[in-house]
């Protein structure tokens, strides 16, 4: 699990790579959280819109999805960074109020089971709608929507 997530926005890949020691700063525009695997949030975030379900999914489908690629893989600090995938960023970025909220409710239901009294203390809905609008930035400016974590 990792410790610190920042998604954020940069022009391209190779400008997100430069993150990797020092994480986004404050020259890009970002959205900050703790304690989740944004790997995993990335694919189920996908998965929400690809592949409609009433039920958040099981762990066992969402190792089965396509997951996020590298920008920037990990070494031995833990340090890694993940392209949020295009086809995501345009759905983050067209999600209506509600489909945000009801993505919210499933992401937290399916963290509260798997982490119990361990689950992060931030606002996930909030986060969402944050990531949602760095989302709908990127689509306006062309540039890409990044995840650096710790």
């Amino acid at each position: 699990m990792a410790r610190d997530i920042v998604f954020f926005l940069a022009p391209d890949n190779v400008t997100a790579a430069t993150t990797y020691l020092r994480g986004p700063g404050v020259g890009l525009d970002s959205v900050s959280c703790r304690f989740l695997e944004p790997d995993t949030a990335i694919a189920e975030w996908d998965m929400f819109f690809e592949a409609p379900s009433a039920e958040a999914p099981t762990d066992e489908q969402l190792f089965r999805w396509v997951w996020p690629d590298y920008v920037r893989e990990p070494m031995n600090d833990g340090v890694e960074i993940f392209a949020v995938p295009a086809r995501l960023t345009r759905a983050l970025a067209n999600a209506s109020p509600a489909e945000l909220e009801e993505l919210a409710g499933r992401w937290i239901e399916r963290l509260r089971a798997a982490d119990g009294d361990d689950m992060t203390d931030d606002d996930l809905p909030a986060v969402l709608r944050e990531v949602a609008r760095l989302a709908k930035t990127a689509m306006e400016t062309g540039g890409g929507l990044y995840s650096w974590s710790y």
